[in-house]
């Protein structure tokens, strides 16, 4: 791995692609200039819970009914969370308990939802049936945890168990609406999601790692991943000519990343790269690369005075990172936009679901070295994939 001298991140250059928007922030190390700026419904608030991902996923399809000219939605995340709830539970007690059960997913759980169950705005569910007006999942999260651990631990199952994990699901979400009107009209969730005229076939996952082939499809290792969906490798260059290609296009790209590292600073409104090594005595023989304590790398971001030189990030960093479990499936984010800071270098505009927090209002900028490094999965639309890697993975 390249060890390079720096105080904090790493960037790219950029070259702007539309109108230039300067978004300042007083006495903080940036300043940036926006370059691209995909359309996206407002920010919402996860609050309590363990769904971004549903969140994530939910402001993917939105902006996709922007894009498409259907105007402004505001869809149900916890129509979502709900069924997934429920398939989890039922896969976590076939599995004999071998699975992840909790509240943890991934944008293919939306994807699988929206298809086989349908979907449905917020008006007409927001899972919000336990006295309070923002979600707080604690106490479901340990009624279902239990209860599923119960059932497992019988020597045969009953007809009756479903009709339990049900019974908690309607206490806390409310039931699942069969019918319902919108604007006038009458839909089932099916009917509804149809009604759209998006299709959630036409999204791709993709990843990458060295530990599968690439051009390949592999089921990514991580316990959110509970479906087992399959996610397209490819090289980490690749994946971000994916990201670039498809905001530069119009397109969203739903983006899930580790968010444990010292330089996510979404309260200050960046997300970097911190350095690992710095030069100890410098100018003396006794001059060397020490490793920086966590605890001192998190207080150099969040106290960063000015943008700084950048670190190469490597397919094999990425790998030794996810290996090492410094690299880990935490949060779900929408990517909508491309930025530049003061010196050029390239950063990207994320919709977080954390509320209207930090410096630009729910909003942060991530530089182009963190979304290399720290980068899980994305998804995005098919035709926000540049042809000459569709041609190789024969996606049509």
């Amino acid at each position: 791995m390249k060890k390079l001298l720096i105080s904090a991140i790493a960037v790219l250059a950029v070259t702007a692609v539309s109108a230039q928007d300067e978004k300042p922030n007083p006495g903080a190390p940036y300043v940036f200039t926006e370059v691209v700026d995909v359309p996206a419904t407002p920010v919402k608030d996860q609050a309590s819970s363990g769904t971004c991902w549903s969140f994530a996923g939910i402001g993917l399809i939105e902006s996709e009914l922007l894009r498409t000219g259907k105007g402004e939605y505001d869809l149900s995340e916890m129509f979502i969370a709900r069924w997934c709830y429920y398939d989890k539970a039922v896969k976590y007690v076939r599995m004999h308990g071998t699975i992840n059960f909790g509240a943890g997913g991934s944008t293919e759980d939306v994807f699988n939802v929206w298809e086989r169950y349908g979907l449905v705005p917020e008006e007409v569910y927001s899972g919000l049936q336990y006295g309070s007006d923002s979600h707080n999942h604690s106490e479901v999260d340990a009624a279902l945890t239990a209860y599923v651990k119960s059932i497992i631990n019988g020597s045969t199952l009953t007809t009756a168990w479903k009709d339990g994990i049900n019974g908690i699901l309607d206490a806390y979400f409310g039931p699942l609406p069969e019918t319902f009107t919108y604007n006038g009209v009458e839909y089932t969730p099916k009917t509804f999601a149809e009604s759209l005229g998006i299709s959630p076939d036409d999204y791709v996952s993709f990843t990458s790692y060295t530990h599968h082939p690439f051009y390949e499809t592999f089921i990514f290792e991580v316990p959110d991943n509970w479906a087992w969906e399959p996610s397209w490798n490819v090289p980490f260059e690749e994946l971000m000519q994916i990201v670039d290609y498809s905001l530069e296009n119009g397109y969203t790209v739903n983006w899930g990343a580790d968010v444990s590292e010292p330089g996510f600073q979404t309260a200050k409104g960046y997300a970097v790269v911190p350095t690992m090594y710095v030069r100890e005595k410098e100018g003396t023989e006794e001059s060397r690369w020490v490793p920086v304590p966590t605890s001192q790398q998190r207080s150099m971001m969040a106290n960063l005075k000015e943008p700084v030189d950048p670190i190469e990030i490597t397919q094999e960093m990425r790998q030794e990172a996810f290996d090492n479990y410094q690299t880990t499936d935490d949060h779900g984010m929408l990517i909508t936009g491309i930025a530049k800071d003061q010196n050029g270098n390239k950063f990207y505009k994320v919709k977080n679901s954390w509320g209207d927090t930090g410096v630009y209002h729910g909003y942060f900028y991530a530089s182009w070295p963190f979304v290399a490094y720290k980068t899980n999965q994305i998804a995005v639309h098919k035709n926000a994939i540049p042809k000459e890697i569709k041609k190789k993975l024969g996606i049509k």
